[in-house]
């Protein structure tokens, strides 16, 4: 039987139908995908998810988000808001901010965060599909700032598999905090596009 994990109580749930629910959850097995690993039990994270080197990424991930009927938080351009986008950007969960805020970006967002009784913020840390140089921090000092555990995910193409790899808690060093989360990742992921993962993880990417 394939693996799909069940979404605990004190994580945000969309109000989707069971119905709907269980339809995602089944196109998402019957391409031969599963989801290995337990979510914790958390009200507020930041979640991460890599590599991203395909588009294609974006459906596999929006299949399991719905399958689970969870509520992932995306931060975005406040302008974005006054366009006939608006509708699909709220009920896709993306909240508008203003870039060039006086208080800051990360704490504009850690304001919003601590407002929320519930709040998982979906973020890439590769930020682009194509070979980053480096991971984006944003999504640490988010994290940092708003005193919230950092969820990760994994794709591994290879074996067809997103895989919950746990929680990580900030320390404040970025640079050791980071070489410790690629550490966790190491071994659990395959990206579909070898030529284009993120120089962080190719040193942490182990072939069978």
């Amino acid at each position: 039987m394939k693996k799909f994990p069940t979404l605990p109580p004190l994580v945000p749930h969309r109000n989707s139908s069971v119905y709907t629910q269980m339809m995602f959850k089944r196109i998402f097995l019957a391409q031969g995908w599963e989801m290995h690993g337990e979510f914790p039990n958390l009200p507020k994270a930041v979640a991460i998810i890599s590599p991203h080197t395909s588009n294609i990424d974006a459906w596999y991930g929006f299949l399991a988000l719905l399958g689970l009927n969870i509520k992932i938080t995306i931060f975005g351009k406040h302008s974005l808001f006054k366009t006939p986008l608006k509708p699909i950007l709220e009920w896709i969960g993306v909240i508008p901010v203003v870039r060039n805020s006086p208080q800051g970006h990360t704490q504009q967002i850690a304001d919003i965060i601590a407002s929320k009784e519930q709040i998982w913020v979906g973020m890439a840390p590769e930020g682009t599909r194509k070979e980053a140089e480096k991971f984006r921090s944003g999504f640490y000092h988010i994290a940092d700032t708003a005193q919230i555990p950092i969820v990760m995910f994994a794709f591994d193409y290879q074996h067809k598999i997103i895989r919950i790899l746990g929680t990580f808690e900030t320390t404040g060093n970025y640079e050791q905090d980071l070489e410790s989360i690629l550490k966790i990742y190491e071994g659990k992921f395959s990206p579909k596009h070898e030529k284009w993962l993120a120089k962080p993880l190719q040193k942490h990417w182990k072939k069978d």
